[in-house]
């Protein structure tokens, strides 16, 4: 199975309010621009915010930065907490399942990731009581906790002549695994994806929330469509790394050599950015927030110190070049 789990616990369960149709991005672009950066997965890496602010200061012509959720998890001290999200809410923000959750009074959904039922349950325990930590925090800034309900859940940007859906899931949830590599490698899966570009009218998704990359490109009814997941900006993505990784859309190419993966159509250059970050201070930031013990040390140390047992050749498209 490669949705969310038909389980009603906290942390598995999918809200309805989390859900939408994939034809509510059969509309009129909000953003239009010639390069479009899509940071999804920050997890209150500030190091990672100022890498990925610099990077996107280096592009030129019309461009336009949006932060597609879940840019909160490890920021669980009150300076981080209000640093990050003031920085990320003065771009253009959509709210990721933690997001929502900080915002909202209501306990039912746990961290709100709806984890499909091959995550551990541990792994699952440990996610609710981070969100839990981090409501904590967030209940000293109710002015932010307004600002994060108040933003959309998904977004239509034009570039060039593509129009893409910008989502924190996928094409039907807030909190959607349809996006995820398992899922869009899975010939099961098709349909739904076929049936999601067909109501969605975009040519192509960008995701994150299920924590690692992927890159894929898809023929429905003879149009070619993609999907591109940037797993995440605050974590490394693969074994032996410690960057993350950011979604660039645009017109032109990528400068050389800064492209990890990517894959080109007739209108626009989609690519996988690395995120150079500051891993000593990161991990100095890291630790002093989640020590030895705490369940953020126990599910998330391991990834950041040397990154997931998942390689680049997974993630990007075949044959696509390094």
């Amino acid at each position: 199975m490669n949705g969310p789990a038909d389980d009603s616990s906290p942390g598995r369960s999918c809200p309805l309010h989390y859900r939408y149709p994939p034809s509510v991005f059969a509309r009129l672009p909000a953003v239009r621009a010639e390069t479009l950066y899509v940071v999804g997965g920050l997890y209150g890496n500030r190091p990672a915010l100022d890498a990925i602010l610099t990077l996107f200061a280096r592009e030129q012509g019309a461009k336009a930065l949006v932060f597609n959720g879940d840019f909160n998890w490890f920021n669980v001290d009150a300076a981080g907490f209000e640093i990050v999200n003031k920085v990320v809410l003065s771009h253009i923000a959509l709210r990721g399942n933690v997001e929502t959750e900080l915002a909202s009074d209501a306990r039912g959904a746990g961290c709100g990731c709806a984890y499909p039922e091959w995550v551990p349950d541990n792994e699952v325990r440990r996610s609710n009581q981070i969100l839990e930590q981090l409501r904590h925090t967030a209940n000293r800034f109710p002015a932010l906790r307004q600002q994060l309900g108040q933003l959309p859940m998904h977004l239509v940007a034009q570039v060039g002549a593509a129009r893409v859906g910008v989502v924190h899931g996928d094409a039907r949830s807030l909190a959607g695994w349809e996006f995820d590599v398992r899922a869009l490698d899975d010939p099961a899966q098709r349909e739904q994806l076929n049936s999601a570009f067909a109501g969605a009218e975009v040519d192509g998704f960008a995701s994150s929330h299920t924590c690692l990359p992927a890159l894929r490109g898809f023929s429905v009814a003879g149009r070619d469509h993609w999907v591109i997941n940037n797993g995440a900006a605050g974590m490394p993505n693969f074994a032996d790394t410690n960057f993350g990784l950011l979604t660039r859309i645009s017109t032109s190419g990528a400068p050389p050599g800064l492209s990890l993966y990517g894959l080109s159509t007739a209108d626009i250059f989609i690519d996988a950015l690395p995120i150079l970050y500051d891993q000593i201070q990161w991990l100095a930031e890291f630790c002093t927030n989640w020590p030895p013990g705490s369940p953020g040390y126990e599910s998330y140390y391991k990834r950041i110190l040397g990154g997931p047992d998942y390689e680049v050749g997974r993630a990007k498209l075949r044959g696509a070049a390094t």
